[in-house]
């Protein structure tokens, strides 16, 4: 068995999927590290969770969510080893989860104080750190470092789901007041 020790972070880089070797600061890492960290805040999220919809929804989002990242850690021209990518088909099936619960749930009129429990507090974390990863997949989009779209709209898509979900979870809406 081999160790997940390599050596190759004691000097500040890191290998890519692809095989690049890279400095950890540099935006794929960067953002593939928020990647990851968003898949644990879903996790957290997930043990916290009162519906079993919810918590099913959360690991099939955890789940594209390393699809994502190993395309984010592969240069363009290696991108053929990848088993799956985001297409039109996983963006057709969040949107199809997204508009199921929008039907069922009153959306507040008003800006919502995240923390009416446990669930969607850590919901609405995780959607704020999709934002994040949101605006730096864009930054590599925009410099041609991934050229897939359907991952931008995907983790676009996916904030306003979560938004939902941490709805959904919530029974003890906080608003903020209007002055």
């Amino acid at each position: 068995m081999r160790s997940i020790t390599t050596g190759v972070g004691d000097k500040g880089e890191t290998r890519l999927f692809s095989g690049e070797t890279v400095d950890k600061h540099s935006s794929r890492p960067d953002t593939y590290g928020d990647i990851d960290e968003l898949v644990s805040a879903l996790g957290l999220a997930r043990v916290h969770c009162t519906q079993a919809e919810t918590a099913s929804a959360l690991l099939y989002i955890q789940r594209h969510l390393f699809v994502i990242g190993s395309e984010v850690a592969t240069m363009p021209s290696a991108l053929e080893r990848l088993p799956r990518r985001i297409d039109r088909e996983l963006l057709d099936e969040l949107d199809t989860m997204r508009s199921r619960l929008e039907a069922e749930i009153s959306l507040p009129k008003g800006f919502i104080v995240p923390g009416g429990n446990a669930a969607s507090a850590h919901l609405h974390m995780a959607r704020s750190v999709t934002r994040r990863c949101e605006r730096k997949l864009v930054g590599l989009h925009r410099q041609g470092q991934i050229a897939n779209d359907y991952i931008l709209v995907w983790m676009n898509r996916l904030s306003d789901y979560l938004f939902l979900l941490a709805l959904a979870e919530d029974h003890d809406t906080i608003l903020v007041k209007q002055p």
